[in-house]
Protein backbone atom coordinates (compact mmCIF):
# COMPACT_ATOMS: atom_id res chain seq x y z
CA UNK A 1 0.00 0.00 0.00
CA UNK A 2 1.56 3.19 -1.22
CA UNK A 3 1.91 5.90 1.58
CA UNK A 4 -0.30 8.41 -0.06
CA UNK A 5 -2.74 6.45 -1.68
CA UNK A 6 -6.24 7.47 -0.98
CA UNK A 7 -9.64 5.60 -1.19
CA UNK A 8 -12.47 7.25 -4.09
CA UNK A 9 -13.09 9.85 -0.94
CA UNK A 10 -9.93 11.26 -0.83
CA UNK A 11 -9.30 9.72 2.43
CA UNK A 12 -5.45 8.49 3.08
CA UNK A 13 -5.52 4.37 3.60
CA UNK A 14 -2.45 4.59 5.76
CA UNK A 15 -4.39 6.65 8.09
CA UNK A 16 -7.39 5.35 7.83
CA UNK A 17 -5.39 1.95 8.58
CA UNK A 18 -3.91 3.64 11.44
CA UNK A 19 -7.32 4.59 13.15
CA UNK A 20 -8.90 1.38 12.39
CA UNK A 21 -6.19 -0.47 14.18
CA UNK A 22 -6.35 2.11 17.33
CA UNK A 23 -10.11 2.53 17.65
CA UNK A 24 -9.96 -1.76 17.21
CA UNK A 25 -7.87 -1.85 20.07
CA UNK A 26 -9.50 0.96 22.24
CA UNK A 27 -12.83 -1.27 22.19
CA UNK A 28 -11.74 -4.80 21.68
CA UNK A 29 -12.42 -5.19 25.17
CA UNK A 30 -16.51 -3.38 25.06
CA UNK A 31 -17.32 -7.04 23.10
CA UNK A 32 -14.97 -9.57 24.18
CA UNK A 33 -14.06 -8.37 27.97
CA UNK A 34 -16.50 -6.07 30.17
CA UNK A 35 -19.32 -7.90 27.78
CA UNK A 36 -19.42 -10.57 25.72
CA UNK A 37 -20.57 -10.58 21.71
CA UNK A 38 -22.05 -13.84 20.44
CA UNK A 39 -21.94 -14.40 16.75
CA UNK A 40 -23.65 -16.46 14.54
CA UNK A 41 -23.29 -16.81 10.32
CA UNK A 42 -20.00 -15.03 10.25
CA UNK A 43 -18.96 -17.80 7.94
CA UNK A 44 -19.98 -16.25 5.04
CA UNK A 45 -18.19 -13.19 5.24
CA UNK A 46 -15.05 -14.69 3.33
CA UNK A 47 -17.33 -15.99 0.58
CA UNK A 48 -18.62 -12.96 -0.36
CA UNK A 49 -17.33 -11.00 -3.08
CA UNK A 50 -14.71 -7.78 -3.00
CA UNK A 51 -17.05 -5.19 -3.69
CA UNK A 52 -21.04 -4.09 -3.87
CA UNK A 53 -22.12 -5.70 -0.68
CA UNK A 54 -24.26 -4.05 1.10
CA UNK A 55 -24.81 -5.35 4.88
CA UNK A 56 -28.39 -4.12 6.11
CA UNK A 57 -29.25 -4.24 10.00
CA UNK A 58 -31.07 -3.31 12.56
CA UNK A 59 -29.45 -0.58 15.01
CA UNK A 60 -29.66 0.36 18.77
CA UNK A 61 -26.40 2.56 19.51
CA UNK A 62 -24.88 5.16 17.16
CA UNK A 63 -21.44 3.96 16.96
CA UNK A 64 -21.23 0.19 19.38
CA UNK A 65 -23.15 -1.51 16.39
CA UNK A 66 -21.30 -0.73 13.72
CA UNK A 67 -17.57 -1.14 15.40
CA UNK A 68 -18.73 -4.55 16.94
CA UNK A 69 -19.88 -5.24 12.89
CA UNK A 70 -15.88 -4.06 11.71
CA UNK A 71 -14.55 -6.52 14.24
CA UNK A 72 -16.18 -9.38 12.91
CA UNK A 73 -16.09 -8.78 9.67
CA UNK A 74 -12.27 -8.04 10.22
CA UNK A 75 -11.91 -11.68 12.55
CA UNK A 76 -13.50 -13.60 9.56
CA UNK A 77 -11.70 -12.64 7.14
CA UNK A 78 -8.43 -13.67 9.15
CA UNK A 79 -9.96 -16.81 9.50
CA UNK A 80 -12.12 -16.29 13.28
CA UNK A 81 -15.08 -18.26 12.67
CA UNK A 82 -17.99 -16.78 15.22
CA UNK A 83 -15.27 -14.96 16.92
CA UNK A 84 -12.88 -11.68 17.70
CA UNK A 85 -10.44 -13.64 19.97
CA UNK A 86 -6.99 -12.14 19.33
CA UNK A 87 -6.86 -8.67 17.98
CA UNK A 88 -4.24 -9.84 15.72
CA UNK A 89 -7.31 -9.68 12.70
CA UNK A 90 -6.64 -5.80 13.17
CA UNK A 91 -2.72 -5.68 11.35
CA UNK A 92 -4.37 -6.12 8.51
CA UNK A 93 -8.09 -5.17 7.99
CA UNK A 94 -10.61 -4.66 4.58
CA UNK A 95 -9.95 -1.17 4.38
CA UNK A 96 -12.69 -0.61 2.11
CA UNK A 97 -15.49 -1.07 4.14
CA UNK A 98 -17.80 2.27 4.93
CA UNK A 99 -21.25 2.66 6.94
CA UNK A 100 -24.42 5.01 6.00
CA UNK A 101 -24.09 7.74 9.35
CA UNK A 102 -26.25 10.94 9.11
CA UNK A 103 -24.12 14.04 8.41
CA UNK A 104 -25.36 16.03 11.47
CA UNK A 105 -24.44 13.22 13.68
CA UNK A 106 -20.94 12.68 11.79
CA UNK A 107 -19.87 16.99 12.24
CA UNK A 108 -20.72 17.21 15.68
CA UNK A 109 -17.20 16.53 17.35
CA UNK A 110 -13.11 15.76 16.96
CA UNK A 111 -14.18 12.45 17.76
CA UNK A 112 -17.48 11.81 15.15
CA UNK A 113 -14.78 13.28 12.98
CA UNK A 114 -12.48 11.14 13.33
CA UNK A 115 -14.67 8.29 13.22
CA UNK A 116 -16.01 10.06 9.67
CA UNK A 117 -12.50 9.43 8.32
CA UNK A 118 -12.92 5.91 9.02
CA UNK A 119 -14.98 5.19 6.36
CA UNK A 120 -18.39 7.44 7.19
CA UNK A 121 -20.73 7.88 3.82
CA UNK A 122 -21.97 10.53 5.72
CA UNK A 123 -25.59 11.68 4.01
CA UNK A 124 -28.41 14.46 4.65
CA UNK A 125 -31.34 12.81 6.54
CA UNK A 126 -34.67 13.91 4.67
CA UNK A 127 -36.86 13.37 7.51
CA UNK A 128 -35.19 14.73 10.68
CA UNK A 129 -32.75 17.83 11.30
CA UNK A 130 -31.43 19.60 14.26
CA UNK A 131 -33.97 17.40 16.57
CA UNK A 132 -36.99 18.00 14.48
CA UNK A 133 -39.06 16.31 12.08
CA UNK A 134 -38.59 17.57 8.43
CA UNK A 135 -39.32 16.79 4.95
CA UNK A 136 -36.50 17.40 1.75
CA UNK A 137 -35.64 15.45 -1.11
CA UNK A 138 -32.74 13.29 -0.79
CA UNK A 139 -29.56 14.40 -2.50
CA UNK A 140 -28.71 12.65 -5.87
CA UNK A 141 -25.12 13.40 -4.50
CA UNK A 142 -25.83 10.98 -1.18
CA UNK A 143 -26.45 8.16 -3.44
CA UNK A 144 -24.13 8.50 -5.88
CA UNK A 145 -21.21 8.26 -2.66
CA UNK A 146 -23.00 5.06 -1.79
CA UNK A 147 -22.71 3.97 -5.30
CA UNK A 148 -19.26 4.95 -4.84
CA UNK A 149 -18.37 3.07 -2.02
CA UNK A 150 -20.08 0.05 -3.33
CA UNK A 151 -18.17 0.14 -6.54
CA UNK A 152 -15.33 0.27 -3.94
CA UNK A 153 -15.83 -2.25 -1.71
CA UNK A 154 -18.59 -3.17 0.92
CA UNK A 155 -21.06 -0.24 2.77
CA UNK A 156 -23.00 -0.90 6.30
CA UNK A 157 -26.25 0.50 6.40
CA UNK A 158 -29.38 0.95 9.05
CA UNK A 159 -32.70 1.46 6.81
CA UNK A 160 -34.33 2.30 9.68
CA UNK A 161 -32.19 5.61 10.37
CA UNK A 162 -32.96 5.50 14.24
CA UNK A 163 -32.05 3.60 17.38
CA UNK A 164 -35.94 3.38 18.47
CA UNK A 165 -37.31 -0.41 17.05
CA UNK A 166 -40.20 -0.86 15.13
CA UNK A 167 -39.58 1.96 13.48
CA UNK A 168 -40.60 1.33 9.55
CA UNK A 169 -37.70 1.17 7.03
CA UNK A 170 -36.74 4.08 4.66
CA UNK A 171 -37.45 3.90 1.08
CA UNK A 172 -34.03 4.86 0.19
CA UNK A 173 -32.27 1.82 0.72
CA UNK A 174 -34.65 -0.34 -1.33
CA UNK A 175 -33.97 2.49 -4.34
CA UNK A 176 -30.07 1.88 -3.20
CA UNK A 177 -30.94 -2.14 -4.02
CA UNK A 178 -32.67 -1.67 -7.55
CA UNK A 179 -30.09 0.91 -8.74
CA UNK A 180 -26.95 -0.72 -7.42
CA UNK A 181 -27.96 -4.51 -7.47
CA UNK A 182 -25.69 -5.29 -4.35
CA UNK A 183 -25.21 -8.68 -2.77
CA UNK A 184 -27.38 -8.11 0.33
CA UNK A 185 -26.36 -9.32 3.62
CA UNK A 186 -28.90 -9.15 6.69
CA UNK A 187 -27.28 -8.63 10.03
CA UNK A 188 -29.40 -8.73 13.75
CA UNK A 189 -28.25 -7.54 16.40
CA UNK A 190 -29.23 -7.15 20.26
CA UNK A 191 -27.99 -6.31 23.65
CA UNK A 192 -26.29 -3.40 22.68
CA UNK A 193 -28.62 -0.90 24.01
CA UNK A 194 -28.38 -2.93 27.18
CA UNK A 195 -25.09 -3.05 27.27
CA UNK A 196 -24.34 0.81 25.76
CA UNK A 197 -25.35 4.42 26.35
CA UNK A 198 -27.60 5.74 23.36
CA UNK A 199 -24.48 6.78 21.50
CA UNK A 200 -22.61 3.77 22.12
CA UNK A 201 -19.60 5.40 23.98
CA UNK A 202 -20.04 4.73 27.17
CA UNK A 203 -20.53 1.26 28.59
CA UNK A 204 -23.82 1.54 30.65
CA UNK A 205 -23.50 -1.95 32.12
CA UNK A 206 -21.04 -5.01 32.07
CA UNK A 207 -21.95 -8.45 31.89
CA UNK A 208 -24.35 -8.19 29.01
CA UNK A 209 -24.77 -10.92 26.85
CA UNK A 210 -25.01 -9.53 23.02
CA UNK A 211 -25.76 -11.04 19.57
CA UNK A 212 -25.03 -10.70 16.10
CA UNK A 213 -26.53 -12.92 13.56
CA UNK A 214 -25.13 -12.32 10.02
CA UNK A 215 -27.76 -14.41 7.31
CA UNK A 216 -27.33 -15.69 4.18
CA UNK A 217 -27.59 -12.64 1.30
CA UNK A 218 -30.96 -12.08 -0.26
CA UNK A 219 -32.32 -12.51 -3.47
CA UNK A 220 -34.21 -10.24 -4.98
CA UNK A 221 -35.48 -9.77 -8.61
CA UNK A 222 -34.24 -6.15 -9.04
CA UNK A 223 -35.98 -4.99 -12.13
CA UNK A 224 -39.46 -6.31 -11.32
CA UNK A 225 -40.04 -6.17 -7.17
CA UNK A 226 -41.58 -2.62 -6.30
CA UNK A 227 -39.97 -0.72 -3.52
CA UNK A 228 -42.28 -1.73 -0.87
CA UNK A 229 -41.69 -5.30 -1.65
CA UNK A 230 -38.19 -4.96 -1.28
CA UNK A 231 -38.96 -3.11 1.68
CA UNK A 232 -41.34 -5.64 3.23
CA UNK A 233 -38.45 -8.58 2.67
CA UNK A 234 -35.71 -6.28 4.33
CA UNK A 235 -38.33 -6.07 7.51
CA UNK A 236 -38.40 -9.70 8.24
CA UNK A 237 -34.99 -10.15 6.88
CA UNK A 238 -33.51 -7.46 9.86
CA UNK A 239 -36.82 -8.43 11.93
CA UNK A 240 -38.31 -5.61 12.34
CA UNK A 241 -41.55 -6.08 10.56
CA UNK A 242 -44.26 -5.09 12.67
CA UNK A 243 -45.58 -8.72 12.91
CA UNK A 244 -42.26 -9.44 14.93
CA UNK A 245 -43.75 -7.42 17.99
CA UNK A 246 -46.39 -10.19 18.62
CA UNK A 247 -43.36 -12.90 19.12
CA UNK A 248 -41.35 -10.66 20.93
CA UNK A 249 -41.35 -12.32 24.83
CA UNK A 250 -42.14 -9.40 27.49
CA UNK A 251 -38.85 -9.50 29.48
CA UNK A 252 -37.27 -8.39 26.17
CA UNK A 253 -39.71 -4.91 25.85
CA UNK A 254 -39.51 -4.53 29.38
CA UNK A 255 -35.73 -4.41 28.84
CA UNK A 256 -36.03 -2.07 26.08
CA UNK A 257 -37.94 0.25 28.48
CA UNK A 258 -35.84 0.27 31.19
CA UNK A 259 -32.98 0.93 28.81
CA UNK A 260 -34.86 4.15 27.26
CA UNK A 261 -36.56 5.61 30.49
CA UNK A 262 -34.41 8.11 31.16
CA UNK A 263 -35.50 9.47 27.32
CA UNK A 264 -38.54 10.53 28.74
CA UNK A 265 -37.84 13.33 30.91
CA UNK A 266 -35.41 14.83 28.33
CA UNK A 267 -35.78 16.75 25.20
CA UNK A 268 -35.14 14.49 22.16
CA UNK A 269 -32.22 15.54 20.90
CA UNK A 270 -31.74 13.04 17.64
Amino acid sequence: MGIFKKNPFGHYLILKLWLTRIMGLLTHQRYKGFNTLEIEGSEIIPELPETNVLFVSNHQTYFADVVAMLHVFNASLSGRENSIKNVGYLWNPKLNTYYVAAKETMSKSLFTKIMAYAGSISIERTWRAGGKNVNRQVKFSDISNIGKALDDGWVITFPQGTTTPWKPLRKGTAHIIKTFKPVVVPVVIDGFRRSFDKKGLFIKKKGILQHMVIKEPLEFDYENESVAEIIEKLEYAIEQHPSFLKVIPEAELLAYEEANKERRFRPNRD
